[in-house]
């Protein structure tokens, strides 16, 4: 069950190359606009000297599933044996009638006919694109009128890197599954300047040398050689295939489904491709190589095996898990296992103690929860005790740890779909003088009865036992890992609805005694989308995020199965005085910390960007632990394809905010509170914040650093707001924050004396001021470049022009939008004055009509002598002057 074949042919053979890619050939140079791609053509790009390919591709499992791919297309390499080397948008998957194109507008679409809408995007329109080419060395490459290179797909590597190709700090290559989907085995860049494997975001497994400088990249060379270099690409770590200095025609390196990070080389001779370096020597070093509840051991032809040594069941769709269960209520027994080490997945639940080996293994036995001890046996007396079924390790003789794996002596604690036969019924016969017949009779009757009640018992437990095992089994084939529940069974699991947990979420209990959460969804969605979004959504996992189990789509019910949280969400601890004492200081910052990763996980750790959609604290949960899960990520998008509404990164960040002024002050009113807090934090009464709960053990500078980046979170400007991946920087202490404006974002609508976000150009130069009147001096906060605003940025002109009589001034301007749209003008005769002081004037009522307009976002175009004479409070010194000269510093202020 857990065996998995780790070599080269493993994802690609999964897909199924069928590209047919011998009709309908377009062999090009330049791709033009207009070109394009598709499954019902069955045609395909080139490169120029035919070594690469660009066309669809189905999957073996699901045939009316297409992704597009570069794959190579040499005739020297057979059909069944030219491998992907990179696919649009890593795990985006099409129907029949897809098409791939470059349009007009100069940007690579891949259109899905089923959805009637484009699924994945160069986002390349504004970049004056003019052809695209597939260049001989795989790159797929976007061009535009100075044939100048604007998008490239090496860019943006799935699992592969060619020679040539670079691995940047900013890009990452994550291995595929066998299903296709993004896998947890991924290979980074680290600011370190180190190529580490990882596991999740969590585990590193192999890294590459000692750390170096932050400003490197990694690529493959064509003698192959992968080589890590600095910033004057001068090699500081390399690695050589055997092969290496060989005259190889086709290369490539691959993070394979095994976790392991492999370099291939094409054998003429043999006619395959022969792994000729690899990262991790001994497979079984690969963190989590055999999965759940898989020990690795090497067999004694040196490869490596996955064993399941727990199974304690012939069900073939029951996971490979620590045969222990807490709510055992007979005797436990340890089960030893020589030279083997065994650790948990997830959750993170282990404690390490210093005792002997029998101390160890008595430890375990005596703690109901836990379920795997392992004993280090190399004289640092060090006991590992694991609180998890979901386990895994590997198996060496050269090990000296010992490791013990609980079982449980009740079979219904093990296995509860066990069905239980009764005792053979006796029933001793007596001699009597009088009707032997007759009460052989009764006797006989009431046996036949008693019989047929039994089986009909039984017959009652084997159906309701055996529909469940149907659903579970009918889960692998339709859902790739996740349990497909009808309405009946989810009427059964929550005892008709009865246990309601908030709203439209329940409990539930599946069949082996694992409690579940339960949600209703009353997104009215179509049944073949639904399934699409629920089965991505079921492929994301990270130990902040609350698993996906399985789901309900029958007629017009939708159901979503989560992995069951014991200790409930974070918002009934805030709201009620008394639980509010249980989150203390160090909880409250590791939520936030948590809640931060998962999100980041969210945004760029998986395949494809996922928003989360609703954050608060009612969607964050704590399991037994504490631990912080966040829960209903992603369902924007079954609500998107019912209403057509979408989510955002930016909104994420907001919500995140929000999320982390709620926790730290435990007030519920955000909008009030996010005005009230900046003022708190302003005036250095930043403590005033924190709930009143906790009295103590409060770390000042996480306080700071957690208000801080809440309020840059909640900036209505979203080009302000920080990434999630920054926001975990900060939240870490390894990422300094500025001190952030006011976040007006959550204030009440703007009085008229108020203008936020005000940008003021001259020179090529703009000075942003975002200062609150209640709150503040007139100050600059910032000078950046001037680049083109936004849509939904307003621009100010103030012009002087005479109005009618000479000498007497007049002041005007007009309000357009940011595409250059006349929007509202205005106008005043203001008398005898100065040109400086006209210009004020006509600025200080374009104010007043955007703020009455509600305008957030103003640029204002300017002399540059009149800010400078404006910041300088500079003009006539005559009072009434002054004070225009003022009124108009503080409209700005």
């Amino acid at each position: 069950m857990l065996k998995q074949d780790m070599y080269i042919l493993e994802w690609p053979f999964l897909l199924c190359i069928s590209f047919g890619f011998l009709l309908h050939s377009l062999v090009v140079g330049q791709i033009p606009l207009g070109s394009k791609v598709s499954v019902v053509d069955n045609n395909f790009w080139v490169s120029s000297n035919g070594d690469f390919a660009l066309g669809f591709f189905n999957t073996s499992d699901q045939p009316n599933q297409y992704s597009v791919g570069i794959r190579f297309n040499s005739d020297s390499i057979p059909v069944s044996k030219r491998e992907v080397v990179w696919v649009v948008g890593a795990d985006v998957t099409v129907t029949n009638k897809s098409y791939f194109q470059l349009n007009q507008y100069g940007e690579l679409v891949l259109f899905d006919s089923f959805k009637g809408q484009n699924v994945w995007t160069s986002q390349t329109s504004m970049l004056a694109v003019v052809s695209a080419d597939l260049r001989d060395d795989g790159n797929l490459i976007l061009l535009n009128r100075k044939k100048d290179v604007v998008w490239q797909s090496f860019n943006t590597p799935s699992d592969t890197l060619l020679p040539g190709q670079t691995l940047s700090v900013l890009q990452i290559l994550r291995a595929a599954s066998s299903n296709s989907m993004s896998s947890y085995f991924s290979l980074y860049v680290n600011a370190s300047g180190q190529l580490q494997l990882r596991w999740e975001s969590h585990v590193t497994y192999w890294t590459s040398g000692s750390p170096i400088s932050s400003n490197i990249t990694a690529s493959l060379t064509s003698s192959g050689a992968l080589q890590v270099r600095d910033q004057r690409l001068k090699p500081v770590w390399s690695a050589f295939g055997e092969d290496h200095g060989d005259i190889v025609q086709y290369r490539f390196l691959r993070l394979d489904v095994d976790g392991n990070l492999r370099l291939y080389s094409w054998a003429e001779a043999s006619q395959a491709w022969k792994s000729v370096w690899q990262a991790v020597e001994n497979q079984c070093n690969v963190f989590a190589t055999c999965g759940e509840g898989g020990i690795c051991v090497l067999t004694a032809a040196g490869s490596s095996d996955c064993k399941c040594p727990f199974k304690v069941t012939t069900d073939s769709n029951s996971k490979c898990v620590v045969p222990y269960r807490e709510d055992c209520k007979s005797i436990s027994n340890m089960v030893r296992h020589n030279h083997t080490n065994l650790y948990g997945l997830y959750p993170k639940g282990y404690s390490v103690i210093q005792s002997s080996l029998h101390q160890c293994e008595s430890l375990c036995l005596n703690d109901p929860y836990c379920t795997v001890a392992t004993f280090a046996n190399n004289g640092t007396a060090q006991c590992w005790l694991e609180k998890t079924r979901y386990v895994t390790g590997y198996s060496d003789p050269s090990l000296s740890s010992v490791s013990f794996v609980k079982t449980c002596s009740d079979p219904w604690a093990v296995n509860p779909n066990l069905m239980v036969t009764s005792p053979a019924q006796s029933s001793p016969i007596r001699s009597y003088e009088f009707c032997i017949p007759c009460l052989i009779g009764v006797a006989s009757g009431t046996l036949v009865v008693f019989i047929l009640i039994q089986l009909g018992v039984v017959f009652c437990i084997y159906r309701r036992t055996s529909s469940r095992k149907k659903a579970a089994l009918a889960y692998t084939h339709n859902s790739r890992g996740l349990i497909v529940l009808s309405f009946s069974e989810i009427k059964d699991l929550t005892e008709n609805f009865k246990h309601q947990m908030g709203p439209e979420m329940f409990k539930g209990v599946l069949s082996n005694n694992r409690p579940v959460a339960i949600k209703c969804l009353k997104a009215n969605i179509e049944e073949r989308k639904f399934r699409t979004v629920v089965s991505k959504l079921g492929s994301i996992h990270h130990k902040n995020l609350v698993k996906l189990e399985g789901y309900c789509c029958e007629v017009s019910h939708r159901f979503l199965v989560y992995e069951y949280a014991k200790n409930g969400s974070v918002e009934k601890y805030v709201e009620d005085s008394k639980s509010s004492k249980m989150l203390a200081w160090r909880k409250r910052a590791d939520i936030c910390l948590s809640v931060a990763r998962a999100v980041c996980y969210l945004h760029t750790g998986c395949r494809e960007f996922v928003s989360h959609g609703n954050l608060k604290c009612e969607n964050i949960l704590l399991d037994e632990n504490f631990e912080a899960k966040v829960t209903e990520f992603g369902l924007w998008r079954v609500n998107a394809e019912a209403s057509g509404c979408g989510s955002s990164a930016e909104r994420d960040v907001m919500e995140f905010g929000n999320m982390v002024l709620r926790l730290i002050s435990g007030c519920r009113d955000v909008r009030d509170l996010c005005e009230w807090a900046y003022k708190e934090w302003m005036e250095g009464r930043a403590q005033n914040v924190v709930d009143k709960a906790i009295d103590s053990g409060i770390n000042l500078q996480e306080l700071e650093r957690a208000l801080r980046i809440s309020f840059w979170c909640l900036q209505s400007n979203e080009r302000m707001r920080p990434s999630m991946g920054e926001v975990v920087k900060v939240l870490e202490g390894t990422l300094t924050v500025d001190p952030p404006p006011p976040p007006f974002s959550c204030q009440r609508p703007l009085e008229i004396e108020e203008v936020v976000d005000v940008e003021i150009c001259f020179q090529g130069i703009f000075v942003s001021k975002s200062k609150a009147l209640s709150l503040y001096k007139p100050n600059l906060l910032r000078m950046v470049r001037w680049e083109r605003p936004y849509r939904g940025w307003y621009k100010l002109n103030t012009d002087r022009s005479a109005v009618g009589n000479p000498g007497v001034a007049g002041g005007g301007g007009v309000l357009r939008d940011d595409a250059g749209v006349w929007f509202k003008g205005f106008a005043r005769q203001i008398g005898h004055t100065t040109s400086f002081l006209a210009e004020l004037w006509a600025l200080r009522d374009g104010l007043i009509m955007c703020s009455d307009l509600h305008i957030n976002a103003l640029e204002i175009d300017l002399d540059a002598k009149v800010i400078t004479d404006l910041m300088n409070n500079s003009g006539s010194s005559n009072a009434s002057n002054s004070f225009i000269v003022a009124n108009c510093r503080l409209l700005i202020s």
